[in-house]
């Protein structure tokens, strides 16, 4: 007898088959970043966040994240609140050289014209029957933005915020193996062996007015983007204004590692089979594919456009670093480079897109969310 009532209190009696996959797909998860160092930073907390959140809790014990009260709860309405993101964007902005967009200010079309993929699966939605809000969170995981999609589906959708998030981020970090077959199939040999001129070296006063001029400028036209926009250009002015560097430091480096490990964590923890395995999740994934996919073919196919009327062409293969994830997209621009042209560095040049398509994304929620939230 309490043989079984030790069984029926243990997480084997509430065990089923949903929560074993799910257990291997976070098992998986940390196979593909310790092995094949995809974006480690990232699956190794969901990969193991995953793993927690299908154990099943015992009744009338606050364990998952969705028991009111419990620890991981707590953790995880830093993701539902739309807290973690922000933070993660100061980071990322104290730790972004933004001088080589400003060298070569046209390569911001192509952060621009990526972002066709988010609008593009946002009417896909629609037309598959999903609400307004509901396409607009789905439709930015073609910015490969792992913030940025937590951040909007917390506004806009927090039902579909588990699998917004894990799609967003799995995408993220399968950048080397998504692009480049986009990448060959729309451009030639000879298009992607194009070299670039070195980027003009750019004044520090240009590099401190930047980051106040583009946020006035980005909120202004998306009031919705300030929040996310607000944090990056204010940890890229701590970092260049030369005399904060103790807060930059800590931003780019304590602060946005912890914040990683939270988010991604928490987010693991949401996968619970029991509400994460669904056909809607599926439709999603499939739907965030195509959306990263349109993405990249829309930056590269634009810069083949651009060169329609450039004297001095761009190497099409910079388009792809238009999605915003920094720094991958642009260190897959630059090996692909490298590999037509051992002499071909495209890596400084390719961060002009990538930058230019996290501020873009950003703009695009923006957008979104003035446009289809609720006030």
């Amino acid at each position: 007898m309490n043989l079984l009532s030790f069984f029926n209190n243990s997480g084997f009696a509430y065990l089923e088959w949903g929560n074993l996959m799910m257990i291997g797909v976070g098992i998986l998860f940390i196979y593909l970043a310790i092995t094949k160092d995809y974006e480690p930073l990232l699956l190794i907390p969901i990969g193991f966040g995953v793993i927690v959140g299908n154990i099943p809790p015992i009744e009338g014990m606050p364990l998952s994240v969705y028991a009111e009260g419990s620890v991981f709860s707590y953790l995880y309405m830093g993701v539902m609140k739309g807290i973690y993101p922000p933070l993660i964007f100061l980071g990322i902005g104290a730790m972004t050289d933004f001088s080589t967009m400003l060298s070569n200010p046209k390569l911001i079309l192509l952060g621009a014209a990526a972002q066709v993929g988010v609008f593009l699966t946002f009417l896909g939605s629609l037309f598959l029957g999903f609400s307004p809000e509901q396409a607009g969170a789905i439709g930015i995981i073609g910015g490969a933005d792992g913030p940025t999609a937590i951040f909007l589906s917390s506004m806009l959708a927090p039902e579909l915020l588990g699998p917004i998030a894990i799609a967003a981020y799995s995408y993220m970090a399968l950048v080397p193996v998504i692009q480049p077959p986009i990448m060959y199939l729309f451009t030639t040999k000879k298009e992607r062996r194009i070299q670039m001129k070195p980027p003009r070296q750019v004044s520090k006063k240009e590099k401190v007015i930047f980051p106040i001029v583009a946020f006035l400028i980005c909120a202004l036209i998306a009031p919705g983007s300030m929040t996310l926009l607000g944090m990056l250009f204010f940890g890229n002015l701590l970092k260049e204004s030369m005399v904060t560097e103790r807060l930059a430091n800590t931003a780019r480096n304590g602060l946005i590692d912890t914040v990683t490990i939270l988010l991604g964590f928490s987010v693991g923890a949401s996968t619970q089979a029991q509400t994460f395995l669904t056909a809607q999740s599926i439709l999603i994934f499939v739907l965030g594919a195509a959306s990263f996919v349109v993405a990249t073919m829309g930056g590269v196919l634009f810069a083949k456009f651009m060169n329609l009327f450039l004297k001095e062409k761009i190497n099409p293969l910079l388009g792809a670093a238009g999605v915003s994830a920094v720094p991958d997209s642009a260190r897959v621009v630059h090996a692909i480079g490298l590999k037509e042209d051992p002499n071909n560095f495209l890596l400084m040049h390719a961060m002009a897109p990538n930058v230019a398509g996290v501020i873009g994304s950003a703009i695009a929620a923006g957008v979104l969310w003035s446009a289809l939230g609720k006030f």
